[in-house]
């Protein structure tokens, strides 16, 4: 099973001092990390996300950009094509696009998108115009198609970031694999997705699905840890009642020690997961090298 990394992109302190995401994408393109992952918000201060894209293929070579997740309604889809193309002319390649709805009405309002396009028949709309212009087919009567051409044949590989069984199954017309997200790490759970995932796409008459998916992660004594993973998540998830956050955050994600994490990977691993991508819940890169270390 392949391991994932994702920018401190959410955090509170991220632009506290310079050099923070550039000194993590060295970090993880150093190390044994299979990707570099990171998700976009508007009304949020972490980073525009297609301009991080181009930050990171400069700052990296080696490890899969992967967005987890971008939400194509709050862009035009020929303006995303042509950014997400450039991408992966920048990255050689490496580009891997993780798409979802969005659960967030104020990212909407932000870019005056309406909350009737959140729909996945919309997401999908949008993806066959992206792919259509990867394929070089004109959306107006120009001279030429938009470009430039992605690297890979047929643009970069596309995840849809959905847990629900109707969008999986709707999804699985179109997208190459899944990017989940497991809030409280519940494997049972992560089981039946999988398997939902697998037929899915097997149903569709669609080659097997890349399966992955992400949790947030806090290291040391358990009580520190699971403080960590509060604060993170009463900071992030401020569209939600702060109650609702408190409960949540006393089992959501992982909070523990080195050795207890590699376990649970394991047990992840022998699902079948594809890839598990963690979300980290401090700014500090100390953990990236921790982790390098010690997890393979």
């Amino acid at each position: 099973m392949d391991l994932g990394m994702t920018l401190p992109v959410m955090e509170p302190d991220l632009w506290d001092a310079d050099g923070v995401l550039e000194a993590w994408s060295r970090a993880i393109d150093e190390g044994p990390w299979s990707s570099l992952c990171f998700g976009e918000r508007i009304a949020f201060a972490n980073p525009d996300a297609l301009t991080l894209l181009g930050a990171v293929a400069a700052w990296t070579s080696r490890a899969r950009l992967v967005t987890t997740v971008l939400v194509p309604q709050l862009h035009d889809p020929v303006l995303l094509a042509k950014a997400l193309a450039t991408a992966d002319r920048l990255s050689s390649g490496r580009l891997t696009v993780g798409l979802g709805v969005g659960g967030r009405d104020e990212d909407y309002a932000s870019v005056s998108a309406p909350l009737a396009s959140r729909t996945m028949g919309e997401m999908a709309a949008r993806v066959a115009a992206m792919r259509a212009v990867w394929a070089g087919e004109r959306p107006a009567d120009s001279v030429l198609p938009v470009g430039p051409a992605p690297v890979q044949p047929g643009g970069p590989p596309l995840l849809v970031g959905t847990l629900g069984p109707r969008t999986i199954r709707s999804a699985a017309a179109w997208a190459d694999g899944l990017a989940g997200m497991s809030l409280t790490v519940d494997l049972d759970e992560m089981a039946s997705v999988f398997e939902l995932c697998r037929t899915s796409w097997a149903d569709a008459g669609r080659p097997a699905p890349r399966v992955t998916t992400s949790f947030w992660f806090a290291l040391g004594e358990a009580a520190d840890a699971r403080a960590q993973v509060h604060r993170h998540l009463r900071h992030y998830m401020n569209w939600v009642p702060p109650q609702y956050v408190d409960a949540l955050a006393q089992t959501a994600g992982f909070a523990g020690s080195v050795a207890e994490l590699r376990d649970l990977l394991r047990r992840v691993e022998d699902l079948g997961c594809d890839e598990v991508q963690l979300i980290p819940t401090s700014s500090s890169v100390f953990q990236v090298e921790e982790l390098a270390e010690l997890l393979v």
